[in-house]
């Protein structure tokens, strides 16, 4: 077992460390209060090659594996939550291409994504159908040589901003999973619409929103595998994608480690630093075992996903665990600053807020439990 980073991937490591301390922390709580996305960035990470870096090399891009996103995933989350889910949602919407997409295709979706500064989405989430993502209302006819798109979907990060979005979709709403399909959308689509959702409780940089299909016409050409293959097509781009939440979730939680370390060690109580009472250093020592221990489990999660072996079971434990124990981090980070926590002047109160949306996208955690439990018994 060797845990030693190549140089290769210490400089990643480190670019990734100095864009998220010069271009997301000093703005990030100027756009968690505006509630908007902060499309300079999206800019400077394409500049630097820190956006849509698994587009493999065949369609242009750098091809890095899981484990290198999840070591730029990790750093940008450091920086702010939501911004990270920014950039890293492209990531979810390029993987079904990846997964499910001919070559041809990939070189035509993923392409464009490499020369400009361009998102992507994932469109499964609908108003209704929550954790039974199988239960979806939009539907997809095949007429002629198009399918024709109509429904909504929800919770979509970059939503209605993305170059492309994958849309999954049923031909038959009583088919269950054998009749859904997998439709890359472009932005700019007749019928194809959007509504920002506002007030969030947290990852206020980033755009969520509401999508809208209205008898939208896709070409046949851009069905992803065949027909019944969408629902296959998303489960393991979750299986996958969960991995770099977890790494995001290890990167608030140092985070909120750091920054109760620095207020510990200026803030006095009795006549000394806080830092110097124990109940204030097993707090630190806490966060530590979580950081380390989730920091494992996300790399051992992503380096199967490099080899091509089986991941689900440790995916689903490390989404679960880390967003959990970031969580926890985050509040006791608020604990350790008190009343000053509670409000903006810090930037620890906006951690537990932004982390709060970790332990519930890319599948709930009650869903990480079911994988995890259906692992053991079957």
């Amino acid at each position: 077992m060797d845990f030693t980073l190549n140089d290769e991937q210490r400089q990643l490591q480190q670019l990734a460390r100095d864009f998220a301390r010069r271009e997301i922390i000093p703005i990030a709580a100027e756009y968690d209060q505006k509630e908007e996305l902060p499309w300079q960035v999206v800019e400077k990470a394409f500049e630097v090659g820190l956006l849509n870096p698994t587009i493999p090399e065949h369609a242009g891009g750098l091809g890095l594996g899981m484990f290198d996103e999840c070591l730029i995933g990790e750093e940008l989350a450091y920086g702010c939550m939501g911004i990270y889910t920014t950039l890293m949602a492209s990531e979810l919407g390029i993987a079904p291409i990846l997964i499910g997409g001919t070559e041809e295709q990939q070189q035509r979706f993923l392409g464009p994504l490499t020369e400009n500064a361009g998102l992507a989405a994932f469109a499964l989430s609908e108003p209704n159908n929550g954790s039974d993502a199988a239960a979806m209302h939009t539907t997809a006819v095949l007429d002629g040589d198009e399918w024709v798109l109509n429904g909504t979907k929800m919770w979509i990060s970059n939503g209605g901003l993305a170059e492309i979005t994958v849309v999954f979709a049923t031909t038959d709403r009583q088919g269950g999973h054998k009749a859904t399909v997998a439709l890359v959308v472009p932005k700019d689509a007749p019928g194809f619409s959007y509504n920002k959702i506002k007030h969030k409780m947290g990852q206020r940089a980033s755009l969520t929103s509401e999508l809208v299909f209205e008898n939208v016409r896709v070409p046949r050409e851009n069905q992803l595998g065949g027909l019944g293959d969408g629902f296959k097509i998303a489960m393991k781009t979750l299986d996958k994608t969960r991995i770099p939440v977890a790494a995001g979730s290890v990167g608030i939680a140092r985070r909120a480690m750091d920054e109760s370390i620095k207020y510990a060690k200026e803030r006095e109580a009795f006549g000394k630093p806080i830092a110097q009472f124990q109940a204030i250093q097993f707090k630190l020592a806490e966060m530590a075992m979580g950081i380390e221990t989730g920091r494992l489990m996300y790399q051992k999660a992503a380096w199967l996903v490099d080899q091509g072996l089986p991941h689900g079971f440790e995916s689903a434990i490390a989404k679960a665990y880390c967003s959990e124990m970031a969580f926890d981090s985050a509040n006791e980070a608020i604990q350790v600053h008190g009343g000053y926590g509670y409000v903006g002047e810090y930037p620890v109160e906006k951690l537990l807020r932004d982390v709060k949306l970790n332990q519930i996208y890319e599948g709930t955690n009650e869903i990480q439990r079911v994988v995890i439990s259906r692992n053991l018994l079957r």
